[in-house]
């Protein structure tokens, strides 16, 4: 099953996607947000060029594992976006997930600017791997 990744931010969306059997995540892309409606169209886009049967969305608790505003926002986020497809959305916990992608990062050698570069699309991969690695799949 090819799922799609999405660490969701309000000025930027990282992407991922898992390979044809559903067994590993890759960085696909980092999405500049300009409009709402831009920004469904182009995931709505990748949905259907890459075949995705899934889409996992990251939801950033607090540390305390309360909801914040941004968890609000990625839950709004992804109901509008099943309104917009067929496609399945679940949600995947992601504190901590930029953390471990920016030390993913570091340790592949990236600098300062490319690592913020790839930060969100790294932080997309996390959460699918952990939606992968937890059977979900």
């Amino acid at each position: 099953m090819r799922a799609l990744g999405i660490d969701f931010g309000t000025r930027r969306v990282g992407l991922a996607l898992s390979d044809p059997t559903g067994t590993l995540a890759s960085p696909y892309r980092t999405l500049e947000r300009t409009t709402r409606q831009a920004l469904f169209d182009d995931i709505l886009a990748v949905v259907e060029r890459e075949g995705v049967q899934m889409i996992v969305v990251g939801l950033p608790y607090g540390m305390d594992g309360q909801e914040t505003l941004t968890t609000r926002q990625a839950r709004n986020f992804a109901e509008s976006l099943g309104r917009r497809t067929d496609v399945p959305i679940e949600f995947m916990d992601e504190r901590l997930t930029s953390v471990e992608a920016e030390e993913e990062l570091k340790s592949a050698g990236l600098r300062r600017e490319k690592l913020k570069l790839a930060l969100d699309a790294q932080a997309a991969t996390v959460i699918l791997r952990t939606w992968l690695e937890s059977g979900r799949s």
